[in-house]
């Protein structure tokens, strides 16, 4: 499928870290020097929030020249990899194995790997080609994707989560650490909490982001809906969607025959006055 090759040279950024790696297996292509890397790290138990709140930061940096490095485990990682590739961004993933695809872990994201070389992104290891991923090898190459990258995001962690190990690392190397503030209900909130606390930056916004980095973003200027051109029933649903709602919640709210209230939110949604995410219907 793939051969991977020796990197004839260590990425400056990585020499900085304490025991910077001997030597970097690649396949793929590498980005130029000049493109600004951000690491995105969160659980493998992720919820709908976690995906949501990473595809949506990510789609936002479309258009700047940046590549986004994760892990290729499964949960937070292959979003945040899928969600670079539908943006047009590079990805590079650093697994905890070595590169050869008979050895390549998870052996689930053998598939996802394989997009990511199509697309152009690459895959980085400093483990042999033949390596076979340990317990050991995963916090081992977590210090390759703090290292490499000028920023951290961290989307969701247990607080006993092995991703806080990378935040740590980014915080331990002098990088930003960006952190997506989560419920105080949800347990993949806790570990994300703990780097709030001990002073990470929060983002709620892929501008935020963009800053962190070193760009200016251009702001979109959001689309004014007059409510008085709208019909009475579509005023309703608007003021009612303060934040995501779930359809059936609508649909009692509004008061209206089912299917009478289903047209009516799909000829809003074909509209662009609302859209469907995974936490329920929000404004568009």
């Amino acid at each position: 499928m793939w051969k991977p090759e020796k990197l004839d040279n260590i990425p400056p950024q990585l020499l900085e870290i304490p025991e910077p790696p001997k030597e970097l297996w690649v396949a793929g292509v590498l980005p130029s020097s000049e493109t600004v890397l951000l690491t995105v790290v969160g659980s493998r138990k992720y919820t709908s929030y976690g995906k949501e709140a990473c595809e949506e930061l990510i789609s936002g940096l479309c258009g700047y020249d940046i590549a986004v490095v994760s892990g290729l485990a499964l949960g937070i990682d292959t979003i945040a990899h899928e969600a670079a590739m539908a943006t047009g961004l590079p990805t590079i993933a650093v697994p905890g194995s070595g590169l050869d695809p008979s050895v390549l872990y998870p052996r689930s994201n053998l598939g996802l790997a394989k997009r990511i070389l199509d697309s152009g992104g690459a895959l980085l290891s400093e483990f042999a080609p033949d390596f076979r991923a340990a317990d050991w090898s995963f916090p081992q190459r977590n210090r390759i994707m703090a290292g490499l990258a000028k920023a951290t995001l961290l989307i969701e962690a247990g607080e006993r989560s092995g991703t806080l190990i990378t935040a740590r690392l980014a915080a331990d190397y002098n990088r930003e650490v960006l952190v997506v503030p989560g419920s105080i209900f949800s347990p993949t909130s806790r570990g994300t909490h703990q780097f709030l606390k001990l002073g990470a930056t929060p983002v709620t916004s892929s501008e935020e982001i963009l800053r962190v980095l070193g760009f200016e973003p251009e702001i979109a200027t959001p689309k004014d809906v007059d409510l008085a051109t709208l019909s009475e029933a579509e005023r309703a649903v608007m003021e009612f969607l303060t934040e995501p709602r779930h359809r059936d919640l609508i649909i009692e709210e509004l008061k209206l025959p089912t299917s009478e209230a289903n047209v009516l939110l799909m000829k809003m949604e074909i509209a662009g006055l609302i859209r469907e995410t995974p936490e329920g219907l929000r404004r568009a």
